[in-house]
């Protein structure tokens, strides 16, 4: 048995029993991959896929403890990899960042800066994606962890750790009727014009929803966006009201718009970093994530990591 057939296997799964799609990821040839995962089965004496003359249709279920096995074995493989560039590299490797926009345009900044300052010779990457694509990120080992407000919660594999709260401005052009009020902002306020927002998966988007439906509301929505600088730019266009995390506006570059808070709008969200339970982070990696969250010390996060996944058993 080897790493590699365990590695063409994975990676057939992951890209959907597509065994051509595998090769060109793993830029080898479909023959050699089909080889390789039919003499592992021929040495564990079971089938691992199901077969349609050449196609790859299904996984047995042998198959499915097979590549949930398999999938261990490559992360602690991976774990080795890192302890040894722990003690031999003692001051470089590299660190991948899985996040939203929000987060990297507006809660990242001061960390990384901090973060390369210390550790200069640490190749730092950000990945930016949905919350679904960066919690997967990690959970396939193509990240090391990952910052988002939801869905990392629908990933038992990775260990959750809140970082902070935070609420939601509504912006508007400088001359908006809204920013006329003498009394405080309610929702039928805002709902009464059109709403320019994130978009479904990003950024608390169910908190704005709930808001709205436990008031009875139906906003209009017209334009939605997973990038808050492309809201306040419609927004400055005189297209609607913009919904935005209140991070999010600044002052000195945001020209012609005004800010106003609604956090008593909305129920607050909690940005959360996601990592592999079974993962081995480097030393720096524990540095940036309190560099984030001052709160979540080396200790606290290793209580998560060694946390076992309620799997039913």
């Amino acid at each position: 048995m080897k790493l590699q057939q365990l590695r063409y296997l994975v990676e057939v799964a992951k890209q959907g029993l597509n065994v051509s799609e595998a090769a060109e990821k793993l830029h080898t040839s479909q023959p050699g991959i089909s080889k390789q995962i039919r003499l592992l089965e021929d040495e564990l004496g079971v089938q691992i896929f199901i077969r349609n003359g050449k196609r790859v249709v299904d996984v047995t279920a042998p198959g499915r403890e097979i590549l949930r096995i398999s999938e261990r074995m490559l992360m602690q493989a991976q774990n080795l990899k890192r302890i040894g560039e722990e003690f031999v590299n003692v001051e470089g490797g590299s660190l991948t960042i899985a996040t939203t926009h929000t987060q990297a345009r507006y809660a990242l900044p001061r960390t990384i800066k901090a973060f390369l300052s210390r550790y200069p010779k640490v190749r730092l990457s950000i990945k930016q994606g949905s919350p679904t694509q960066i919690s997967e990120m990690v959970v396939d080992g193509e990240a090391d962890i990952a910052i988002a407000t939801e869905g990392i919660d629908h990933y038992p594999e990775l260990a959750m750790l809140d970082c902070y709260d935070w609420n939601r401005d509504i912006v508007v052009p400088q001359d908006h009727p809204l920013t006329g009020l003498t009394r405080p902002l309610a929702l039928a306020d805002v709902a009464a014009y059109p709403l320019i927002t994130y978009d479904f998966a990003f950024t608390g988007r169910n908190k704005i929803n709930n808001a709205f439906e436990a008031a009875g509301l139906a906003p209009n929505v017209v334009l939605t966006a997973i990038d808050t600088d492309v809201i306040k730019t419609y927004v400055s266009l005189g297209l609607g009201v913009g919904i935005i995390a209140a991070m999010a506006f600044e002052p000195d570059r945001d020209h012609g718009l005004v800010a106003i808070d609604a956090g008593h709008l909305f129920e607050p969200s909690t940005t959360r970093i996601g990592v592999r339970r079974d993962a081995y982070l480097r030393g720096y990696a524990f540095d940036f994530i309190s560099l984030f969250a001052p709160q979540l010390s080396r200790d606290i996060v290793q209580g998560a990591l060694m946390c076992e996944i309620d799997d039913g058993e």
